[in-house]
């Protein structure tokens, strides 16, 4: 799976703030793709301490969320933890996990924001821009924003607001359980991102992509295909 090289990865906080307000603009916020029969979801973990970043992609049918393909991992982690700045620690081994999947997905479902992130350009932004892939964030805590009161029942939802501007949705995806925040990555409009990932939602809080991927991402006996630490 190809991808592009839009920026170095060998960057200070700073640099990696200013590419960001750089390559934002690229984003696009309306639906820009055919039809969706593969989703994938992305999630990233860490071992030894924060030394090792470890990022699972699992590729599922749509609308039928039958695992196709997945791939593991691991590269040493060579930028801090910044919020705000995550995609600069965890992409480049999400890069090399992609590097090993059999399926090119036709939809991304990041655990992490989207247009949901002060400089409008999180982790699924990111990801996006550099697959050219349509992506959505789907994170499990809010980054910035207010919203109002939201229903506790699955499926009620309420904008995410921040400087005048709504960045994303808060959306119960099961009952009495704590709401995630969707946003925009790339290449996908807001209400379609919302009807993707309930569509993804079985009977747990996560979608069944990022679920499926956390799963491998945490897993302590990695049994899937996994790619060997690259120095850097």
């Amino acid at each position: 799976m190809s991808l592009k090289n839009i920026h170095p990865w060998d960057v200070t906080p700073a640099q990696a703030r200013a590419i960001q307000e750089r390559l934002c603009d690229r984003v696009v916020t309306r639906d820009d793709f055919a039809e969706v029969e593969t989703v994938a979801g992305v999630d990233v973990g860490f071992e030894d301490g924060g030394k090792v970043t470890r990022a699972a992609v699992v590729v599922l049918s749509f609308p039928g969320l039958r695992t196709l393909d997945r791939a593991l991992a691991r590269r040493p982690t060579s930028f801090p933890y910044v919020p705000g700045l995550l995609s600069f620690r965890e992409i480049p081994a999400v890069l090399d996990a992609f590097a090993d999947l059999r399926i090119r997905p036709d939809l991304l479902l990041c655990d992490g924001q989207g247009y949901a992130h002060p400089r409008r350009f999180g982790l699924a932004c990111h990801l996006g821009l550099l697959s050219g892939l349509p992506s959505i964030g789907v994170a499990k805590s809010r980054l910035v924003g207010d919203h109002g009161p939201l229903g506790e029942e699955k499926g009620a939802r309420t904008w995410l607001w921040h400087k005048g501007e709504i960045i994303g949705v808060v959306l119960r995806t099961r009952s009495g359980v704590r709401p995630l925040y969707v946003s925009v990555g790339h290449r996908i409009g807001l209400d379609t991102a919302l009807d993707y990932v309930l569509a993804c939602t079985t009977r747990y809080r996560l979608p069944e992509t990022t679920r499926q991927a956390h799963g491998l991402a945490s897993e302590t006996n990695r049994k899937a295909r996994t790619t060997a630490p690259k120095q850097r």
